[in-house]
């Protein structure tokens, strides 16, 4: 597998020249496989960017499929959908999945976005693409290609985030943003679903101190993600779904900060931790 970052952000984007080592779109992670099958994680801003790359591709001549996965339904993780260049190409196919009792309830989602209040594009069915939308309670698996993902929620202020797990053979990514644990502490279930992972995506939205400032809005602090990472013994934490305010030089500080956290957990010294940015590509 390879698992590339298109956007890190969280909130909202974050244009500017302070932004430009680590990004400033919103959420959005591809990961492909020596097969040929391409998995989508989210489609916040950076989705626009993974669309120009797909479109030199057979998604340019309409013949690319994907399937995507979407945490929920919040801004920073859908408002870059109207603007994914390949749903506009007859011929290429895209099935969806994302929170929800019903795929009504997540078509109206993506179609209330393009209202044209909201949207110079206004509805879904002037899209050229074909498009499969299905909601996913937990613990569904899905089997797309050689990959089989299941997911599992997590708290995430007054609403609730999927997390996704995504297996080829032995090779394990967990995809966990937006993740706000209810008094800082992860249920059982949830470390077991994250065990062992090889990377393990996690929210890492806000510093402890400015955590503290932002009770109740459903996001992990670096140092809950430390604290997750460890108990779960996965190998490598990756930090994803930084506050749109913190510049390049701050959140160069908020991966040392990080570090060192990890490495007072039991077992934390023996994981990896990355940062992650726009454009960096990882492999299993």
């Amino acid at each position: 597998m390879e698992i590339t970052f298109w956007g890190v952000r969280g909130l909202i984007p974050a244009p500017g020249p302070q932004f430009l080592r680590y990004g400033g779109n919103t959420c959005c992670v591809s990961i492909s496989t020596s097969g040929g099958d391409l998995l989508i994680l989210d489609a916040g801003t950076g989705i626009t960017f993974l669309g120009h790359e797909l479109m030199q591709g057979p998604f340019g001549q309409g013949a690319g499929n994907a399937t995507l996965l979407l945490s929920h339904a919040h801004w920073d993780h859908i408002q870059g959908f109207p603007f994914f260049s390949p749903i506009y190409v007859p011929g290429n196919r895209l099935e969806i999945y994302g929170p929800g009792e019903s795929p009504a309830i997540m078509e109206g989602i993506l179609e209330g976005q393009m209202n044209p209040h909201f949207s110079p594009v206004h509805s879904l069915r002037n899209l050229g693409a074909e498009m499969g939308i299905h909601a996913t309670p937990a613990d569904l698996p899905v089997e797309t290609g050689t990959l089989s993902i299941t997911s599992a929620v997590n708290p995430h202020g007054q609403a609730q985030a999927l997390a996704y797990r995504i297996q080829e053979r032995d090779a394990v990514v967990v995809y966990a943003p937006d993740a706000g644990y209810i008094d800082g502490k992860p249920s059982d279930d949830i470390i077991e679903f994250y065990t062992g992972a090889d990377y393990l995506i996690h929210d890492s939205t806000y510093s402890v101190e400015d955590q503290k400032t932002r009770i109740g809005r459903g996001y992990s602090s670096i140092a809950d993600a430390a604290r997750v990472a460890a108990l779960a013994k996965v190998k490598t934490l990756v930090m994803f779904h930084y506050d749109q305010d913190y510049s390049d030089d701050q959140l160069d500080e908020l991966k040392k900060s990080c570090r060192q956290l990890l490495n007072r957990e039991p077992g934390g010294k023996e994981i990896d931790l990355i940062a992650s940015c726009e454009g960096l590509t990882l492999s299993i």
